[in-house]
This record gives C-alpha cells, structure tokens and sequence, in this order.
C-alpha cells in the first residue's frame, strides 16, 4: 500500500496543477510584432517654430496623423497648417509649467527600451487572438497633463506627463487626489495604453444602458487586459492597491447581494452608473475601505467566469458579442 500511495501523490499534483493552470499563458515567441516607440515628447521641443530654418514642416511629416491627433485633441492649439499656429506652439513651448514637465519626463524616462518590449509582448498576444488585426503606431508626448492615453485608426498616443509617479510634486501642485495619483506611475503605462486600444476597437457605445451592461463591457476590457498580459498580477491591471483588491475578494458576494437586492444591475440613472464605474476614492454605498469602480471589479469576475464556463468562445467573437444578458445568464455567477 505504500507504494502505491507514493504514485498516487505525484498524480494527483500533476492534476492539481493542470487544473489550475492559466489558458491565456500562451506560446508568441513565433509572432513577429515589435513595437517601436516614436518620441514627439522630445522632437517637438526641437523645434524652434518662428525661425525661418525651423524643423516644424518636417516634424508635421514624419508624425502624419498623430501629429493632427495631438494638436486637436491633446493640447488643443487647433490646424497646425494654420498661419497663427507656430506662435500658439511657442507659447506651449515656452510655458513654465510645460517646461517643468518636460524636465521631469526626460528624468524619469531616459529611455523607453522597457515599455517598448511591454508593448511589444502585448501587441504579440494581440495578433495572436485577432490575427487580421492591425498593430498600431505608438507614440509618446507632453500633452500638459491632459489626455493619459488616445487612439485613432492605426495610432496610440501616450501622455508621459501622466505617469511620472504617484509622489511628483506636478500632481501635488495641481491639487490631484490621492487615489488618481497613485495610478500615475509608470507601471501602468502598458495595461492603460492596452486598455485603450480595446476600448477603441470595440467601443462600447452603453449610453443609457443599465448598469450591468457597463459592468460587462467594462468587465471584457478587463478579460482583454488578461489574455494581453498573462503574467501580470491583477492589481496593476485594475490599479488597485493588494489590500483593496482583497477587500473585493472578501466582499464579492456581498457586493453582488447588495447590486441585486437594491434592484440597482438593471439601473438606467446615470449617477448610479458613474457610482460604480468611474474613479473614486471608494465606493461610498459600501465602506470606506472598498476601492471605487467595484462595479468593473464585479463585471470583470462575470466575465471570466462566463469564459471558463465557455470554453468554446474565441476571444475575438467575445469581444463583439454585445448580448449582455446573455453574457450574463451564460455566465451563472451568483458568488456566495
């Protein structure tokens, strides 16, 4: 009996273990994807737009479209072919507090070699599940504290001066709160920049839709955050500190007892939606101790159990499948 007992160990292990082994770890070493980052955050401050040998008609070449992009929609200075415009982007050149900003990006990021193979890593996992897929250009800028991420047709955007740390003294000066400065940091460049480009793909287009609707959209950005980043732990995707990411461990079932016995999951009213989607400090229908935008959290656990119980849906057909109801009664969650 004993030996057969010493067999039976190990094959049980080995099951144990194949149990609990992750889908989404997955073999891209054969992708060819390689992510180069083009950096307008330090070639538009060479450029000396009132000067008759000024470099600004090349630079407006060499960055195309996410030149427009970051004009229009980043800092705002409006049709870079206008006549005016070389004198608006001196003033934004030359403004103190850009140019701090400026100091401090080339401080904290001499180098984006680590982002780059991040970014490279996820776009990998990218083509993997959606093969006719385009990767797109990624570019860093100084948007003045503005937009942290943009996304247009083959174009992704990222805003250095939003993530140069939780303690910089920028944020303290601009009178940010604590817990949108601690996201502020450069670890959450990639899940950010990645988010954003699901969102972009496959918009959710939920206004006003109920509130479980959002949960589960916002959840399947998540379940994508996942299938990109496989090694990542579950913090730094939802830019949680670990102790309120176990506060919604602990206080699944709880939460989902009380979204369900307050008749709040088929909600339209808008303030109920940002009440448990958007930032926040915590969610003040819960405790102080909860995080806000639980109701990503509880989404997100929607979905991922819904595709361990579905194992035959592709993560592409996921992400259009827009039938949230069904989403939902495919999934069977009803946590304890």
């Amino acid at each position: 009996m004993k030996k057969i007992f010493l067999l039976l160990i190990p094959a049980l292990l080995i099951g144990f273990t194949a149990c609990r082994q992750n889908p989404l770890k997955i073999d891209v070493s054969g992708i060819d994807v390689s992510v180069k980052i083009n950096r307008l955050d330090q070639d538009l401050f060479k450029v000396t737009p009132l000067n008759e040998d000024s470099m600004l008609p090349q630079l407006k070449k060499g960055y195309g479209n996410f030149f427009n992009l970051y004009n229009y929609r980043m800092i705002r200075l409006g049709n870079p072919d206008d006549i005016q415009y070389p004198d608006y982007l001196q003033k934004f050149l030359t403004d103190p507090m850009i140019q701090k900003a400026k100091a401090a990006v080339d401080s904290v990021y001499p180098d984006l070699s680590g982002l780059e193979g991040q970014l490279t890593e996820a776009f990998k996992h990218y083509k993997y599940y959606f093969p006719d897929m385009e990767v797109p250009k990624v570019y860093t800028c100084i948007s003045g504290f503005n937009q942290s991420v943009v996304m247009a047709q083959g174009i992704l955007g990222i805003s250095l001066d939003n993530y140069l740390g939780a303690g910089n003294a920028f944020y303290k000066e601009l009178a940010l709160s604590d817990y949108r400065r601690k996201n502020m940091r450069p670890q959450m460049i990639a899940p950010d920049a990645m988010r954003g480009w699901a969102m972009s793909e496959y918009p959710g287009n939920l206004n006003g839709s109920k509130l479980i609707q959002h949960m589960i959209y916002q959840g399947k950005l998540m379940y994508f955050l996942d299938a990109m980043f496989p090694e990542m732990e579950d913090s730094l995707k939802i830019g949680y500190p670990a102790k309120k990411l176990e506060w919604c461990k602990k206080n699944e079932g709880a939460m989902w007892t009380y979204l369900v016995g307050h008749k709040l999951l088929f909600s339209t009213e808008h303030l109920e939606v940002l009440h448990y989607i958007n930032p926040a400090p915590y969610t003040s229908s819960f405790t102080s101790e909860s995080p806000g935008r639980t109701g990503v959290w509880l989404g997100w656990q929607i979905v991922r159990q819904y595709m361990r119980k579905n194992k035959g849906v592709s993560l592409e057909a996921f992400m259009k499948d827009t039938n949230y109801s069904e989403i939902l009664n495919r999934s069977g969650y009803n946590p304890d």
